[in-house]
């Protein structure tokens, strides 16, 4: 399988040549396009793969692209707005935070793995990890930055991305003591030992959503705009005491009629 990544770092599009009875894995809601030639085949692979891609943030489904005897290709994207990246399987296994899984080709089995670690370093109870041999996409919230770690980096739990096996990881404060880590704005932080790859996003996803989310109106505002509307346009959803405080409301005199003030 041949991957091509298009339109980095913001926009990316991967897109991935098969060839002939070649498959391509993908997580549910990746697939962007496909071309002619090329069968499509959803599936849960069992009860127990399925509940644990569930608990890992995953769909419980994965889509399978079979090319035909010519070949074809499938277009992929991450769900957030971001980069994607081809990583290699194989001698080196990879960690994957909730998320950031997009596509493998047959030969990679992508499973779940517990670790109360992993809820407090944003990856989620139920950690992503891979075996066996191939390649894999993975996808990030904005721009992916590469990292050789030879002895320890830290990094905010919210901008892990994946990091290769060999690297061990724990959990700790991003200042020196609880009470400066909360106020500093940081919180917790992941402190990864040993040598290896890791890779990180520019983006947060979790501190995305706060942020848009106080930006937009609260539900009550929209129950009370839109029963104020349907009050002033619809007399008859106004209660008895409502109705009559209407009709002896004022009604505003048209342009035309109206005096103009004396200076």
């Amino acid at each position: 399988m041949q991957v091509d990544l298009l339109y980095k770092p913001s926009q990316t599009l991967g897109r991935c040549i098969l060839g002939p009875g070649e498959t391509l894995m993908a997580e549910s809601g990746a697939m962007v396009g496909y071309s002619d030639g090329v069968s499509m085949r959803t599936h849960a692979g069992g009860m127990l793969k399925a509940i644990g891609r569930m608990f890992g943030g995953e769909s419980i489904f994965r889509n399978d692209f079979t090319a035909g005897p010519l070949g074809g290709e499938v277009l992929v994207a991450p769900s957030l707005r971001g980069d994607l990246i081809e990583l290699s399987v194989g001698q080196t296994q990879w960690f994957l935070r909730h998320g950031a899984y997009v596509a493998s080709s047959a030969g990679v089995d992508v499973t779940t793995q517990g670790s109360l670690r992993g809820i407090f370093s944003g990856a989620g109870l139920f950690l992503l990890t891979t075996r066996g041999t191939g390649q894999l996409i993975v996808g990030a919230f904005g721009a992916l930055e590469e990292v050789h770690v030879d002895g320890e980096f830290i990094v905010d739990t919210g901008h892990i991305v994946a990091w290769e096996s060999s690297l061990d990881y724990s959990i700790g404060k991003a200042a020196s003591g609880w009470i400066a880590s909360y106020f500093s704005g940081e919180g917790l932080v992941c402190e990864f030992r040993g040598r290896g790859r890791l890779f990180m996003q520019t983006r947060n996803p979790e501190e995305y959503g706060t942020t848009v989310g106080r930006l937009l109106p609260s539900r009550e505002d929209d129950w009370c705009v839109t029963n104020l509307r349907t009050a002033l346009t619809s007399p008859r959803s106004l209660s008895p005491s409502m109705r009559r405080a209407k009709s002896f409301a004022p009604s505003p005199e048209p342009c035309s009629r109206r005096t103009p003030r004396s200076p």
